[in-house]
């Protein structure tokens, strides 16, 4: 019973009333409870997740090994990263595990794949052991030719690697410039390097990866379709940016965390980016044409992006110009102001988001196969 005083403006109820309230809530939560007994488990998971298919890729080589300044991070450095991973409660997948979530649609909030390239024994003499204290996982791309000599980790070592957790990627037999060979030859030579490598793998690990990364980063259309035809899941290319549910699964960027990258304020930086979604991107291939410095068109296909703050760079200056067409704004031509005499060279555009609080990324990869190393 309810009585409503408007000169009190006071609510009174009688003793019966509360009693019948309190046993029909209690009544209520309890069916609540036996009928769907997850709901309350599932709430703080779908509030953890965002959702947004996207993940920030490092790429690794060398650990506390100075004498090799541009693929080498310092043991100080990578553990003051992985400590503000920790620190700001970041996720760390291994990339396998990261594409499956972004198919899914289930990327925890904040999160970062760490690959290293190679099988420096570096890695599970320096790296591993911090990745352990951090109980964190890495993506590791092993070239098989080099397993057990010299600065590379052994079989053994490696096997060790994949009991704990560690993942294996096919990085290919020789880590040879394939693009370096006769466009009759390449193809057939690529092929069975890799498939070599499989096999090498597979017999001494007892697995056959799913992920593969082009040596030094470089591929071209159809090497791109001889991986997948191989049968892997997906390709690794060190072009910087941040993989996205729209990435190209065969030629998926990483930021590179070696030489003047490698500090905790860069990376800080990148593990913050955003991708830059972009279509239409012409030429397709990365392979640099008989035209220096090269034309690059694409379309920016994201609402998000204050288009009058876009900024361009090669290989991180700001040499180039960014046009915007006058019929479409969201299409660009970007273009160097000088020739490209590097054997890889990036273009790279970013752009900040409406708001000011994110920036967007993306980079084109070219390659100069006529320049040697």
């Amino acid at each position: 019973m309810f009585c409503f005083d408007s000169n009190e403006e006071v609510l009174i109820m009688s003793k019966q009333s509360i009693l019948f309230l309190t046993f029909s809530v209690v009544f209520l939560l309890a069916i609540k409870i036996l009928v769907f007994p997850l709901s309350i488990e599932e709430a703080p998971i779908s509030i953890e997740k965002e959702g947004k298919g996207e993940i920030n890729c490092f790429v690794y080589h060398r650990f506390g090994e100075e004498n090799y300044p541009s693929t080498n991070i310092s043991l100080e450095t990578f553990e003051r990263q992985l400590q503000w991973l920790q620190e700001n409660h970041f996720t760390v997948l291994t990339l396998g595990e990261a594409l499956k979530l972004i198919d899914a649609d289930n990327l925890p909030q904040k999160s970062v794949v760490l690959t290293v390239d190679d099988g420096y024994r570096s890695f599970i003499l320096r790296a591993f052991p911090l990745l352990q204290k951090y109980n964190y996982k890495a993506t590791v791309f092993v070239n098989t030719a080099t397993v057990g000599g010299g600065s590379y980790m052994n079989w053994k070592e490696l096997k060790q690697l994949v009991d704990a957790g560690i993942e294996i990627g096919n990085h290919s037999h020789s880590h040879a410039y394939f693009l370096n060979y006769s466009k009759e030859e390449k193809l057939k030579i690529f092929k069975e390097d890799v498939a070599k490598a499989q096999k090498t793998i597979r017999e001494n690990l007892g697995i056959s990866p799913e992920l593969f990364a082009y040596p030094y980063g470089e591929y071209s259309l159809d090497l791109k379709k001889a991986v997948q035809e191989l049968g892997f899941k997906a390709a690794a290319a060190q072009n910087s940016g941040v993989i996205s549910s729209y990435s190209d699964r065969f030629a998926l960027p990483r930021f590179p965390m070696g030489s003047s990258f490698a500090s905790l304020e860069g990376f800080r930086s990148k593990a913050k980016m955003k991708a830059l979604e972009v279509k239409n991107v012409v030429p397709e291939s990365s392979v640099l044409s008989s035209d220096n410095p090269p034309i690059l068109k694409l379309e920016i296909n994201d609402s998000q992006i204050n288009l009058n703050q876009i900024q361009c760079f090669v290989q991180g200056s700001k040499n180039c110009r960014l046009i915007a067409d006058s019929r479409n704004p969201n299409q660009f031509t970007m273009k160097a102001e000088a020739p490209l005499n590097n054997r890889r060279t990036l273009y790279t555009i970013t752009a900040p988001s409406l708001d000011g609080r994110k920036w967007f990324w993306y980079s084109h990869l070219w390659i100069n196969p006529q320049v040697s190393e």
